[in-house]
């Protein structure tokens, strides 16, 4: 009953569910990559972000070169900040709201320079494309703890005099006449001596997994669902053909040349002929009458 199958028809239909089912498969999988990173990343976060801070040559030469399992760790510098060199970075998003950030070289005990990130700063009222303040860092010797984070990508678009577009350190190079690492920069979190007034703390990093997995599961159950559709429909093809094979078998049996349309034909033309309660309809009645009127005059000879 299934012979149907091998048909030119239904063999170029299960081609298309087996491609249909295979990218669905693909971009399961995909979704499956994509939440694994993302659950590295929220690891990375959950061991670094909180860990005891570390300092002198190990911290500086995190900032020389920042292994990405380290994203995120904590140090510990002591030296001062290079006010003049301040930077402001335009574009920033903080809780949804855009602004800027504030970045300030800090120049270490041991005398590397490294680019801190101070904080938040929205949009200023008083002059667009500026914030209205930026609160100056603790002067003399400071202490500062921070977290690391890569340098950021180059934007290609301008910005205002004393601002980047972008956390990019080799771009920020080419604002100081000396040497800063740029393999890392750090996002302050303390100061000591603490400030009267500092940029607002930049918001942590986020710890959703998203719904990759959700994802992974539709894509999977698409792939599955489009075999199930195609077994249905050949259920449904098998039912039809058992049920033409039925009409061709009574068609025959009453001498039909055309026996499908021919018996559907005689099927209609009898139901019209009676009522639901089992009466004459008047169609019916009047074909009736009107044989017997044209058997009439062979009846009287």
């Amino acid at each position: 009953m299934y012979r149907f199958l091998a048909s030119t028809r239904w063999v170029g239909w299960l081609i298309l569910v087996a491609i249909f089912a295979t990218a669905c498969v693909s971009l399961g999988n995909w979704q499956a990559n994509r939440r694994e990173q993302v659950l590295t990343g929220i690891e990375r976060v959950n061991r670094n972000y909180f860990a005891d801070p570390v300092s002198g040559a190990q911290a500086l030469e995190k900032f020389n070169q920042l292994p990405e399992e380290k994203t995120w760790m904590t140090v510990e510098l002591t030296g001062s900040y290079l006010t003049d060199d301040t930077l402001i970075v335009r574009n920033r998003i903080k809780a949804g709201r855009p602004g800027y950030e504030v970045l300030v070289p800090f120049k270490t005990q041991q005398g590397e320079v490294v680019i801190i990130d101070r904080g938040y700063l929205p949009i200023g009222d008083e002059q667009s494309g500026h914030p209205d303040d930026v609160p100056a860092p603790p002067t003399g010797e400071v202490t500062v703890l921070a977290r690391l984070k890569p340098g950021e990508v180059r934007l290609d678009r301008g910005a205002p005099e004393g601002q980047i577009a972008s956390i990019q350190l080799e771009d920020y190079a080419q604002h100081v006449d000396y040497d800063i690492a740029q393999g890392a920069y750090g996002i302050m979190y303390q100061e000591d001596p603490a400030p009267a007034s500092s940029p607002q703390p930049l918001d942590a990093p986020d710890m959703d997994e998203g719904p990759h997995l959700s994802y992974e599961f539709q894509w999977y159950a698409f792939g599955v669902l489009a075999f199930v559709g195609f077994w249905y429909a050949a259920r449904q093809q098998k039912k039809l053909n058992a049920e033409d094979a039925a009409e061709l078998a009574e068609a025959r049996a009453l001498g039909f040349d055309e026996p499908v349309h021919k018996v559907r034909k005689v099927r209609a033309k009898q139901e019209k002929k009676f009522r639901r309660d089992g009466s004459l309809t008047d169609e019916a009645i009047e074909d009736a009458m009107l044989d017997d009127v044209s058997q009439s005059p062979s009846d009287s000879r």
